[in-house]
């Protein structure tokens, strides 16, 4: 078995980027995404790189089951079980916080109704301790309910289970004595360890309402691989970029909500340590979506407490902004005005340009119309472009606003560029950031074709433009790591923190982690563990999570000290104040375990001195035509600086620079577009 292969799902293409082990090669393709059976696109991908299948050593990708489901609301119909007088707080839900003066803000619909929520008696206190035990009667009853109703899946949120998990292990008990394992049931205290009712609540209803939808996705694709007879299993990357196996991430569906675009930032920050830089913003557009993230540091800007089509989630997600703006995003007029998506045309019937029928007019047909890609060799090779089908949807839109074809285009690109730039903002400027101090780097199959457009935007004069930018996500995935993320309760005010405690809670965690890595058959010696606290100032509501140097830290004699002017420093970093010297308060401990990828992040550039045949192209810039190089990536010179305006081609996507921009390509194989003012 030589063969590493790591796959992107995409709303329109499926990505694969593979190494071979005995050669060092990698490779990068595109084949088409099958809406009606994933698995098809992902055999038909493994295929179109002619990879014989006995010799596949390992195999992970991006699945988006769970998120679609969510954002189509096509997961399984849930009924909530919660403690007596608690039924309202997922109704109830909590106050709009972030959108306070946003007169159209609506609270999204909850995914149970009050009417599937469902008390049961039984109480524990605040520390875990038993006021009242389980009701063994009033489960039954649920369980009976359940059956009669046809639920696919119970989820259990108690009060306090996270202190104490002991009733709803008996909920579990007594519910599968009565249901068998017809019906999925969802623990809160296995989803998320952690306080805020609500919260945690949202986090196991969202696991309960996706898991059924991944579960099949994943016993699909392993019973294919194994008819097709690849004999590695199928890993699934993490929303916190870790990679995880198809066991876990059935048993642990939640975890995997995110991990299709996660990818991609989890390459950008290898990309950023390879080059020896630190601060980056990942834009990855592709066919259906547009995904900004940060690399602050040199690390993937990771929350544990994000949010999915706003609900509320607890654990640890790379903090993502996705849009629905890609090469397929559709162009409409709307009370005469131009929209351009969130609607997308998908693989099928795609933009008109790719002659499977479709006639409305998209980014990538708005492309065509202008000349920024090259129809001959359009995906390597895969694809020839109908540029007058472009033209025909393009300039029937166009007749509606009194515009020609070309004005049109450049009018559609110019929404999709703004949407762009807008949700990179979100991350940017609205958390005190200045765009301008990133380095940009554009990825996805329609990135870096618009990755000019979004740094004048933004005012950012430097964008890196990776190795298989169409794929970088998957290769991203390829050179990941396995992880484990931990967290237990630990709440103590500074002045009554037992040091002691608090260490050995640290050490239980990684333990537990330990164990996990050990049971993912992870030698010693490429495993490693990362500690933090989620600390606050005494009276806030939330908190930030401060890193701890070491396990054996909390036992300092300085220690409250120390944490509390880290914890300064870095409140200072995020909200431009802190308070020195006011005491602070720990509430919960993370631990998070890695095993490290055994070959990482690998390049895998090549260069050629044949030109290949020279040609050039018509190509549209602010309503000026100019005549266009089309060079391939491959041919083009390392380390001269070449003067636009260039179309640069390669397999998985196509480099638009325009007569203001320059390109240069780097000895490390990446590309460099700089900005002329």
């Amino acid at each position: 078995m030589r063969y590493r292969v790591a796959m992107d799902i995409g709303g329109t293409f499926t990505d694969i980027v593979v190494h071979d082990t005995e050669t060092g090669v990698l490779r990068a393709a595109k084949s088409d995404t099958t809406p009606a059976d994933l698995t098809d696109g992902v055999l038909n991908a493994i295929g179109q790189l002619e990879i014989p299948s006995h010799e596949v050593a390992s195999f992970v990708h991006g699945t988006t089951q769970g998120l679609n489901a969510l954002l189509e609301r096509r997961g399984a119909r849930v009924l909530l079980v919660t403690t007596e007088g608690m039924g309202d707080v997922y109704t109830i839900a909590r106050g709009n916080r972030t959108r306070m003066f946003d007169l159209h803000y609506r609270k999204p619909a909850p995914l149970v109704g009050r009417a599937d929520t469902v008390e049961v008696a039984g109480r524990l206190a605040y520390d875990g301790s038993e006021l009242r035990p389980i009701d063994e009667e009033s489960i039954r009853v649920v369980a009976r309910r359940a059956r009669a109703d046809g639920y696919q899946a119970i989820a259990v949120c108690l009060l306090f289970s996270y202190a104490n998990d002991a009733h709803e292990r008996e909920v579990e008990r007594i519910l599968r004595d009565e249901l068998g394992e017809d019906v999925a049931i969802v623990l809160s205290h296995r989803v998320a360890r952690e306080w805020r009712e609500y919260e945690r609540t949202s986090s196991t209803v969202l696991d309960a309402y996706t898991g059924p939808v991944v579960q099949r996705y994943l016993e699909r694709i392993s019973a294919r691989f194994a008819a097709e007879q690849i004999p590695c299993g199928v890993q699934v990357m993490q929303s916190s970029g870790g990679i995880v196996d198809a066991d876990f991430a059935a048993q642990h569906p939640l975890q995997t909500l995110m991990s299709g675009p996660v990818g991609g930032t989890i390459g950008g920050a290898a990309l950023m340590n390879m080059l020896g830089r630190s601060d980056a913003i990942c834009m990855d557009m592709g066919g259906t979506s547009f995904d900004a993230s940060l690399v602050l540091g040199g690390r993937p800007d990771i929350t544990t407490d994000g949010a999915a089509d706003g609900f509320p989630v607890l654990m640890p997600l790379v903090n993502l902004h996705t849009i629905g703006a890609g090469g397929g995003s559709v162009a409409f007029a709307e009370v005469g005005a131009l929209r351009v998506g969130p609607r997308s045309a998908g693989s099928q019937p795609g933009p008109a340009c790719y002659g499977r029928g479709g006639v409305e007019p998209t980014v990538t047909d708005a492309n065509a119309v202008l000349g920024r890609v090259d129809p001959d060799w359009f995906a390597g090779g895969r694809m020839n472009l109908d540029i007058p089908a472009a033209r025909g949807a393009v300039g029937a839109l166009a007749a509606d606003f009194g515009m020609d074809a070309e004005e049109m285009a450049e009018g559609i690109l110019d929404i999709a560029n703004a949407k762009m730039a807008q949700a990179i903002r979100t991350l940017t400027i609205e958390h005190g950031r200045v765009p301008g101090d990133f380095a940009l780097v554009a990825f996805g199959g329609a990135g870096p074709m618009h990755a000019e457009a979004i740094a004048r935007e933004l005012e950012v004069s430097e964008v890196i433009i990776p190795e298989f930018p169409g794929a970088f996500s998957a290769w991203g995935m390829l050179g990941s790591d396995v992880r484990r993320d931990f967290s237990a309760q630990h709440f103590a005010h500074q002045n009554e923190l037992d040091r002691r405690e608090l260490a050995a809670s640290v050490a239980r965690l990684i333990e537990h982690a330990d164990r996990e890595l050990l049971s993912q058959q992870i030698p010693a010696d490429r495993r490693r563990f990362e500690q933090s606290l989620d600390v606050r100032y005494e009276g806030q509501d939330y908190t930030i999570s401060v890193p701890l140097n070491g396990a054996d830290e909390p036992a300092r004699d300085d220690f409250v000290g120390v944490i509390g002017d880290r914890f300064g420093r870095l409140h200072h970093e995020r909200y431009g104040h802190s308070t020195p010297g006011a005491p602070v308060e720990i509430v919960s401990v993370r631990v998070t375990g890695f095993g490290a990828n055994a070959f990482g992040h690998l390049t895998g550039e090549h260069h050629t001195d044949d030109d290949g045949e020279e040609r050039t192209t018509r190509i549209v810039f602010d309503g000026a035509a100019h005549t266009t190089p089309i060079l391939r990536r491959d041919a083009l010179p390392l380390g001269r600086t070449l003067a636009g305006p260039l179309l640069v081609v390669e397999e998985t996507t196509t480099t638009v620079v325009s007569p203001r921009a320059s390109i240069r390509r780097e000895p490390e194989g990446h590309l460099v577009l700089e900005l002329n003012s």
